[in-house]
């Protein structure tokens, strides 16, 4: 029963885990999308003057690293609450089965 629950907290961990990953990796892939739109809008302003360049740039950068840090931090407090969740149901496995060893014997 101990080793059934092990190996389904782990399975579980290394699924939240992957999944974690390729959030990331999909926002990360959303982010280039929309700097890439972004440039391209810029490419046709362009025309309309130095000023309007700079400001769409300069928004472009800030939205990618505000999305970027997000992310990263987003995941890194879902990989805490997995590690934290993990080390509570190895504790409470570990002390029911201490506790049942010792009422049986």
């Amino acid at each position: 029963m101990v080793i059934v629950v092990v190996v389904v907290v782990v399975v579980v961990v290394v699924v939240v885990s992957a999944a974690a990953l390729v959030v990331t990796v999909v926002a990360a892939a959303a982010v280039i999308i929309v700097a890439v739109i972004v440039v391209e809008e810029v490419v046709v302003v362009v025309v309309g003057g130095v000023v309007v360049v700079v400001v769409v740039v300069v928004v472009v950068v800030v939205v990618v690293v505000v999305v970027v840090v997000v992310v990263v931090v987003v995941v890194e407090v879902v990989e805490v609450v997995i590690v934290v969740v993990v080390v509570v149901l190895v504790v409470v496995v570990v002390v029911v089965v201490v506790v049942v060893v010792v009422v049986v014997v």
